[in-house]
């Protein structure tokens, strides 16, 4: 029984190979084919996207439309909003977004600027938490609108954001080494930061500074800046970050005025997390 083979993959629990479930494991793969660069897909591309052979894509496929998670045209398959059944009931029920939220809430009306907390999920960042807060310009009467994507759910590219730099910072180094092994970086504005031995010193510096400024890489005319959220035993479990506009809210400022209020938020939720 000691020597039974185990599997383990990034941010999951240690499996025996013998409980493995490997048809749930290829479905769920199968699920997680669909993203923003594939939003439909046969049974070929599914195939090719899971690693799996076409005639298990295409009963995974059938499954899950018979389940009600795919829609169909008879070729080509998609997500239905049956699926967001997983993001509302963790939302709903998971300890993390239910203790920031107060927090949030506050530095934004505190502020009148865009507060999110994210979580790492292999390449990408995922918001687990938002400001709710809305404001409108008195004079114009519009409501003021930043960056693109951020909502509840939304995945955003480690590499890019500044939670993503604060997430990947908290790994060790050997661990960061395996997350770049064989890694491009998609350049998604002429600011993205795309060769791999800069950007390790760029997560050797946030590792330092215990935050990181992330400057129109993202999204042009968008900056972030974030802070790690520990638990009391010092374990990064998200980050926490606020966005604005360069033009309007200067780096300089930003560091003077809003990182004091992120790390003082970072120490008030450590108890909670």
């Amino acid at each position: 029984m000691g020597t039974e083979k185990t599997i383990l993959s990034d941010s999951a629990m240690a499996i025996a190979k013998a409980d493995m479930i490997e048809g749930m494991a290829k479905g769920m793969a199968v699920l997680e084919s669909f993203d923003t660069q594939r939003q439909r897909l046969n049974a070929t591309l599914a195939a090719e996207r899971a690693g799996i052979t076409r005639a298990a894509a295409r009963r995974h496929l059938l499954t899950l439309a018979h389940l009600g998670y795919l829609e169909t045209d008879g070729s080509y398959f998609w997500l239905s909003a049956k699926v967001l059944r997983f993001s509302g009931s963790y939302l709903a029920s998971a300890r993390l977004p239910r203790a920031i939220q107060p927090t949030l809430n506050r530095l934004a009306a505190q502020t009148q600027e865009s507060f999110s907390a994210a979580v790492l999920d292999g390449d990408e960042i995922v918001i687990v938490g938002r400001s709710g807060y809305e404001w409108r310009n008195a004079a114009t009467g519009g409501v003021r609108v930043l960056a693109y994507g951020l909502h509840l759910g939304a995945r955003l590219p480690a590499h890019a954001t500044s939670t993503g730099r604060v997430l990947l910072a908290a790994k060790t180094k050997g661990a960061l080494s395996e997350w770049l092994k064989g890694r491009t970086l998609a350049r998604l504005t002429t600011r993205t930061i795309i060769d791999l031995k800069q950007f390790r010193a760029v997560i050797d510096q946030v590792r330092a500074d215990d935050y990181c400024l992330a400057v129109e890489e993202h999204e042009l005319g968008v900056h972030a800046l974030a802070v790690p959220l520990r638990n009391m035993q010092g374990k990064t479990v998200a980050a926490l970050n606020v966005v604005a506009s360069p033009q309007r809210l200067p780096v300089q400022e930003m560091l003077r005025d809003l990182l004091p209020l992120l790390l003082d938020a970072a120490r008030e939720l450590r108890p909670l997390l």
